[in-house]
């Protein structure tokens, strides 16, 4: 990663906590403690934040809660080919004028590309989503009550009586910040409670991870592998994770991303 862009994605995260802790950061640019180090030295001289002991905090800080999450503009362009591969294989598991749930997140997202031509009711909390399919899609498409949280691209409430109750979908398609023998992980307390009323609304819910989700680890559970009906992933599986799934009793489908490489770089040439 670029030190421009680096520095960048610091910035950001530097705004949506008190004190983003060194280690923190290492996680969101996967950079080593050194070059983190040496960001935050340089961010500092230049008058772009305040280094304090083991990380850094902002010079004026947000005002509304912030989300733990990484934000959406820096996710959206991480392993897109994968992304799309698992999306694809996401829409084809729906039929037409089926009720579903697309939880917010940078693969879900990439689902929108092929619902243009369905015609889907459908529930997200993912601003980016919503307008996306309102624009390009002939599907109808609900929103949750709350706060818009720009960075994530979604809207999230802390109270139960928000219209996610009033609505019964087939099947919910969620991401997750990581996978593991103890559950679905993510980072932040608000997604977690958010997500987990989502869950309650759809019989059968469909994870779609990309293969470094396998790698990847939270201190928060979203939920055991048990609520899990399909995962889907890039053929880039790991084989102790493809086990794990499968004695977990878990549907897995392996999208192959040779054809989706080939996509973008036809759209980049176009």
């Amino acid at each position: 990663m670029h030190e421009r862009e680096r520095q960048r994605i610091i910035l950001s995260a530097v705004l949506e906590k008190p004190v983003a802790t060194v280690q923190d950061l290492v996680e969101l640019t996967e950079a080593s403690e050194a070059t983190i180090r040496r960001d935050i030295a340089a961010l500092h001289v230049q008058g772009r934040l305040r280094r304090v002991r083991g990380g850094a905090e902002a010079l004026h800080p947000q005002q509304i809660s912030p989300l733990a999450a990484k934000p959406f503009r820096i996710s959206e362009g991480e392993n897109t080919a994968k992304k799309r591969a698992i999306a694809r294989e996401a829409v084809a598991l729906c039929n037409e004028g089926d009720a579903i749930i697309i939880n917010g997140g940078t693969t879900t997202f990439q689902m929108v590309h092929y619902l243009a031509n369905r015609r889907l009711q459908v529930f997200t909390n993912s601003f980016a989503i919503a307008e996306h399919l309102v624009k390009h899609s002939k599907s109808q498409v609900m929103l949750p009550g709350g706060s818009v949280y720009r960075d994530q691209s979604i809207i999230l409430s802390p109270f139960d009586n928000d219209v996610t109750r009033n609505f019964y979908a087939r099947r919910m398609f969620m991401g997750a910040q990581g996978v593991g023998p103890l559950g679905v992980m993510e980072q932040d307390a608000l997604i977690i409670q958010a997500e987990q009323k989502l869950i309650n609304q759809a019989d059968e819910l469909v994870l779609l991870v990309d293969s470094t989700k396998f790698q990847r680890r939270s201190s928060l559970i979203l939920c055991s592998l048990d609520r899990v009906s399909t995962l889907i992933t890039d053929d880039a599986i790991p084989d102790q994770a493809r086990a794990m799934i499968e004695n977990a009793g878990i549907k897995l489908v392996v999208a192959a991303t040779a054809g989706t490489e080939r996509e973008e770089k036809s759209s980049s040439a176009a």
